[in-house]
């Protein structure tokens, strides 16, 4: 049974990488060319593919599994609701960034701002998920908890 799904835009990562993209192309626009054009080129494929895998964050939550995903899909995580203990809203520090990064709270996937939802798990690992809805997202979470047991 699903409880919640929400996608939020990666607003924060596409102007990064958007700004990325400009800076590279005029440096290729200016520069001359050489080997440097080559390196350019390759970075600027590079953030393409970027924008392309982390345009967005989904988080869904059901009965039984709290799943998370970049963009189409590729980079995902799923976690069996019996594994979470507990959920709570949380705010990053600017440092944390975007993306997906190791913490000293445990690995992190966002894609823009600084709210989260911090998963506790019975083992004691973190996982936090950046959102756009932290207060809804945590909600969803402990009715899902509520549902598995």
């Amino acid at each position: 049974m699903q409880i919640y799904r929400h996608t939020q835009s990666g607003t924060g990562m596409r102007y990064a990488l958007g700004l990325g993209m400009v800076a590279i192309g005029i440096l290729r626009a200016v520069a001359p060319f050489g080997s440097g054009s080559a390196v350019a080129g390759a970075v600027l494929v590079l953030l393409l593919v970027c924008l392309f895998l982390f345009r967005s964050l989904t988080v869904e939550v059901g009965s039984e599994r709290l799943a998370v995903w970049f963009g189409s899909g590729l980079i995902r995580k799923e976690f069996p609701m019996e594994e979470i203990r507990d959920a709570r809203v949380v705010r990053n520090p600017w440092y944390s960034g975007w993306g997906i990064r190791f913490t000293p709270r445990g690995w992190m996937f966002n894609v823009s701002g600084s709210d989260a939802v911090e998963l506790y798990f019975r083992d004691n690992r973190r996982f936090r998920i950046g959102t756009d809805e932290p207060r809804q997202l945590s909600e969803a979470i402990r009715e899902g908890l509520r549902h598995a047991g």
